[in-house]
């Protein structure tokens, strides 16, 4: 089937899962900035209680998890299928969740998560970016501008989180030579200090794919590059990733 048919395919059963409220195509596809290999990522929006086996139901080869299985917290969960040849993800969203979200970000209000593959972990507002970025295929759902005062408050809060990062890196690892745990902190930083630049632009993020370029931080690998097991290289490389995120400033 081609893409059209393949969408309306996808929308259709996804939304006639009991309490799915709304579907929406997320990521790349959803943007217009799609490579010919990208995966397709759905989100089905539900309300009071899904249950993943009737999603399993439908028989689409791969891997379907249950509720919380993927950390909890606002990313509930999902699958990992092939739906007519095509590497699909689906996407468990709570409409309470969202909602609850989507009110504490116009308040400057969100926390962090960890989450699989993050290095910064996410912050709670993704869910909110989703509605901002998403596509809608069936039902309504909102579609949120960025709340000033969230710009504000994450602005800082991520700026603040990555010089905490570094700082712990500076006392903890680099006297001890410790160039595995320096370089991991100077990345996790990186994607720290990412979220800040981005949110002070009012710009919404939904994954780390391409933070670090969108950020224009990606002149960090120089200073992990140049990195060695010595204490004072270690030091100079912690001085180094200070001074460049310094340089790229949110807002």
């Amino acid at each position: 089937m081609d893409d059209r048919t393949f969408l309306d395919h996808v929308a259709d059963a996804l939304a006639r899962l009991p309490a799915v409220r709304a579907v929406a195509l997320g990521g790349s596809r959803a943007q217009g900035t799609e490579r010919p290999d990208s995966d397709w990522d759905f989100a089905l929006y539900y309300r009071g209680s899904f249950d993943p086996a009737d999603l399993r139901a439908l028989g689409w080869p791969g891997e379907v998890s249950g509720i919380g299985e993927w950390g909890g917290g606002v990313f509930n969960g999902g699958a990992w299928l092939t739906v007519d040849g095509r590497r699909t993800d689906v996407h468990y969203r709570d409409l309470d969740v969202v909602e609850h979200e989507i009110a504490e970000a116009r308040e400057g209000r969100f926390h962090r998560e960890q989450l699989m593959f993050h290095l910064a972990g996410i912050p709670s507002y993704l869910v909110v970016g989703e509605l901002a970025l998403n596509r809608t295929l069936r039902g309504q759902l909102p579609s949120p501008s960025y709340p000033p005062a969230l710009r504000a408050s994450a602005s800082v809060q991520w700026r603040e989180t990555a010089r905490a990062t570094l700082s712990y890196a500076r006392t903890s690892y680099a006297p001890r030579g410790c160039l595995t745990e320096v370089a991991g902190s100077i990345a996790v930083a990186a994607m720290q200090h990412a979220h800040a630049v981005l949110a002070g632009r009012g710009v919404w993020v939904t994954n780390e794919k391409t933070l670090l370029e969108r950020a224009g931080l990606r002149g960090i690998d120089e200073v992990t590059a140049s990195a060695s097991t010595r204490p004072e290289d270690l030091e100079e490389a912690l001085r180094e990733a200070e001074a460049f995120f310094e340089s790229v400033v949110p807002g």
